[in-house]
């Protein structure tokens, strides 16, 4: 049976989460969510987990790592949960975003209004091209790549989403990270090394891909 989550204010987790677990909190958030939409309190770790494809032992384990959750017998109370996976996410804040890049995939992430919803404010846009500079996509400002630092500053940009070009990925990301941005999110198909505390994380879409086809030429030779 799985434990009830308490009512008792969101904390950081205190113990180190693995980074499989990581992303699978951030997909039962996901789900919690829209549960919650629905008008549904509680839900059990074998229907959290099923609406992911994993097995209930890896959601109790997953959530163990959030500390002790309540009483058992009845299940997670969602609204309680939710706070608890935030906090442990570090979603339970603000956080203020500049993208840089407004190529198609920049200005399609620009106009999605899910950023906003978990707490990330697009507060800028950079670009090197004229014709994207002085204009608004989504609401949000395009300014030239050249004020990139004082404007980080000036903006309080903490975390980044980088959508440019390959070649000149690594010269940007190094800008950002001597401007004091903490974070930045990759989509360039290429490696980044950055020295300090910025941490990076990398969305390879074409690697995605390639992981799904190979899902399914397997699925296909076992059938």
């Amino acid at each position: 049976m799985d434990p009830m989550s308490s009512d008792e204010p969101s904390q950081p987790s205190p113990n180190p989460i693995p980074a499989a677990a990581v992303a699978r909190l951030s997909l039962y958030l996901r789900e919690l969510r829209r549960l919650q939409g629905a008008g549904i309190e509680g839900v059990s770790s074998s229907q959290l987990g099923g609406r992911l494809g994993v097995s209930s032992a890896v959601v109790r384990r997953d959530l163990a790592t959030l500390g002790q959750l309540g009483r058992r017998g009845v299940g997670y109370e969602i609204a309680g949960l939710s706070n608890r996976i935030r906090a442990a996410l570090g979603a339970d804040q603000v956080w203020n975003v500049a993208l840089i890049g407004t190529g198609s995939l920049g200005t399609a992430l620009l106009r999605y209004r899910g950023f906003s919803e978990q707490g990330f404010r697009l507060k800028a846009a950079f670009d090197i091209r004229p014709d994207r500079i002085g204009q608004s996509v989504g609401g949000v400002p395009v300014l030239p790549l050249s004020e990139l630092e004082r404007e980080i500053k000036n903006r309080e940009i903490t975390l980044t989403i980088l959508a440019v070009p390959a070649e000149a990925a690594q010269e940007t990301a190094e800008r950002l990270a001597n401007a004091g941005v903490t974070g930045v999110l990759n989509f360039a198909p290429v490696t980044l090394n950055l020295r300090g505390e910025t941490c990076v994380a990398n969305v390879d879409l074409a690697s995605e891909l390639q992981q799904l086809s190979f899902a399914v030429v397997r699925g296909l030779a076992g059938s």
